[in-house]
């Protein structure tokens, strides 16, 4: 038989469900709720990882548009030299339009001296005493036509020319279309290479700064990705009373630095726990201009590569957030 709680029980269980932690999880067990909240942690910790990648997925993504825009300008300058050659075919079109005109001309020429040539034989009968003169004449104008047509035979020998050179017209045209598609390969390869080398200058970041740590402070310290609140730090180490908070970049500019101290400005606020009385800043990099080297110097912060230190290391006494 179905029992029917009082109003005084019922109370007395919703307030045990408020003030009673282990009641509570132990009824949210029996109803499965532990597990969908076990589940929703998961996502969140997922969803977090997940925003890390968009941001570095997005970084990547402009330096990509700024190689994409070098060669969108380089292919411009391909169009422009196209776009005068295609000029100089139409040049060479007109000529020889011109030359066409010309030879219809001479042939014109040519059908007029047959038509006097056969005057001069329909007139023959009459005067021949006119003929041997005509004769010579005629000679003279076989003399010119032979000269004629060496010349018409020059206007074909340029017209052969003509044709050549837009055979190799065409021939760089597709020299060109070849160029474009190989920087089209280039620009997928120089993707990888950019994924690949930020990938390298990390893990030579780790070995180098935990070696330099090791040997000259003495201090054997693991570095590491540390990830916190959606914000990434390559270099994360702790040992002892000693905290190492860094970044690894290819080239170093001042605004890395500027995030290397928000980071660790957020840490103290957020995640105070993961810091230790001394801090020591840190950036490894490959390339850094002198403006990045003294904004690095007035904050205190290790820059160095694997030659060796570009500006001292030095180590912060840290303060406890107010």
């Amino acid at each position: 038989m179905e029992q029917t709680l009082s109003r005084e029980e019922k109370l007395r269980i919703l307030k045990a469900l408020e003030e009673d932690r282990e009641f509570r999880y132990a009824v949210a067990g029996l109803i499965g709720v532990s597990d969908i909240l076990e589940r929703l942690d998961r996502i969140e910790e997922n969803l977090e990882k997940l925003w890390t990648e968009v941001r570095n997925l997005r970084e990547s993504q402009e330096k990509l548009w700024l190689e994409v825009k070098s060669l969108r300008e380089g292919q411009e300058r391909l169009w422009e030299n196209q776009e005068k050659l295609w000029i100089e075919v139409k040049n060479l079109r007109e000529n020889q339009e011109k030359l066409w005109l010309e030879v219809k001309s001479l042939r014109e020429g040519q059908e007029k001296l047959w038509l006097e040539v056969k005057s001069l034989r329909e007139g023959q009968e009459k005067l021949w005493l006119e003929v041997k003169s005509l004769r010579e004449g005629q000679e003279k104008l076989w003399l010119e036509v032979k000269s004629l047509r060496e010349g018409q035979e020059r206007l074909w020998e340029n017209q052969e020319k003509l044709w050549l050179e837009v055979r190799d017209l065409r021939e760089v045209q597709t020299s060109m279309l070849e160029a474009q598609r190989s920087m089209s390969i280039t620009l997928e390869r120089l993707a990888v290479t950019v994924d690949r080398l930020t990938l390298s200058v990390e893990e030579e970041a780790r070995d180098v700064v935990g070696h330099r740590l090791k040997q000259e402070l003495g201090v054997d310290m693991a570095l590491d990705r540390l990830f916190i609140d959606e914000r990434e730090l390559d270099l994360y180490g702790a040992a002892g009373d000693l905290v190492l908070i860094g970044e690894a970049v290819v080239r170093l500019g001042v605004k890395l630095l500027d995030e290397l101290e928000d980071k660790i400005r957020h840490i103290k606020l957020k995640r105070p726990e993961l810091l230790r009385p001394k801090l020591v800043k840190a950036v490894y990099t490959d390339y850094a201009p002198p403006a990045a080297l003294e904004s690095a110097r007035r904050r205190g912060i290790w820059v160095l590569k694997w030659s060796g230190d570009l500006t001292p290391r030095k180590i912060h006494e840290v303060k406890a957030p107010r």
